[in-house]
């Protein structure tokens, strides 16, 4: 069972405060984990979170939640 909503490109972009076509380019290249719901990409807040500690620029402390 989901924990927490999925999210859409267009949520993930208002988040990040970056453009929708950038976001979909992560998910094309396979960088973004995500899931294909008719028409549209999800994202869980999992992925997502996954996504950004691989791209941060050192690691996490590890007493961070």
């Amino acid at each position: 069972m989901l924990s927490k909503p999925m999210l859409t490109v267009h949520e993930i972009a208002n988040l990040l405060k970056m453009r929708e076509s950038t976001v979909r380019a992560w998910i094309r290249d396979g960088d973004l984990r995500a899931i294909k719901m008719g028409r549209d990409w999800r994202v869980s807040v999992k992925d997502l979170e996954a996504f950004m500690d691989d791209h941060a620029n050192r690691p996490a402390d590890d007493n961070e939640d």
